[in-house]
């Protein structure tokens, strides 16, 4: 009876062989490359920049298109009306937007606001100048994992005289 030279022999063909070394290749070629896009920021956070004009305003959003759980967003809205304002300005964003932010609030801070289960109506006295500009400081709730799509307007009483659609993406 012929005894093997290696307990090893037998036990895994040529062709298992090389089909395990090419899988081990392929998954370490996956981990560089998702590696090397996340060390380049292919998978960062972005803010992006939309901008509308109707109705005598310019309405200007900075928003977070991409962001993490965790992280500070930028939210800047800017209304320009030449000649300035004569009375309060209304922007109506869509309410389910914010659900995905902790807040620190407005700045500055509305002098009235409602919500009507779709939209959040947030009233600002006339600023000085021919813009008025709001900030919301927030950054992405840890336990959010999906984003939100939005309209912001301004608007006149029920009358959207300018108005963005825009969308923020979540990843991990």
């Amino acid at each position: 009876m012929d005894v093997p030279a290696t307990t090893l022999e037998g036990l895994e063909s040529p062709r298992a062989g090389r089909t395990s070394v090419w899988l081990r290749r392929g998954f370490l070629a996956l981990v560089l490359a998702v590696a090397l896009a996340g060390g380049s920021g292919l998978l960062g956070a972005y803010t992006s920049t939309a901008t509308a004009t109707g109705g005598g305003y310019t309405l200007t959003l900075s928003y977070p298109r991409v962001a993490r759980a965790g992280l500070d967003t930028v939210w800047e809205v800017r209304v320009a009306h030449p000649g300035g304002f004569d009375k309060p300005v209304t922007l109506a964003v869509t309410s389910s937007y914010f659900d995905v932010f902790e807040t620190q609030g407005f700045h500055p801070d509305a002098s009235k606001s409602t919500d009507d289960g779709r939209f959040l109506y947030l009233t600002f006295d006339p600023p000085p100048g021919d813009t008025l500009v709001v900030d919301f400081d927030a950054y992405v709730q840890p336990s959010s994992q999906t984003g939100r799509s939005a309209t912001i307007a301004v608007v006149d009483g029920t009358t959207s005289l300018v108005s963005l659609d825009y969308s923020t993406r979540l990843v991990p």
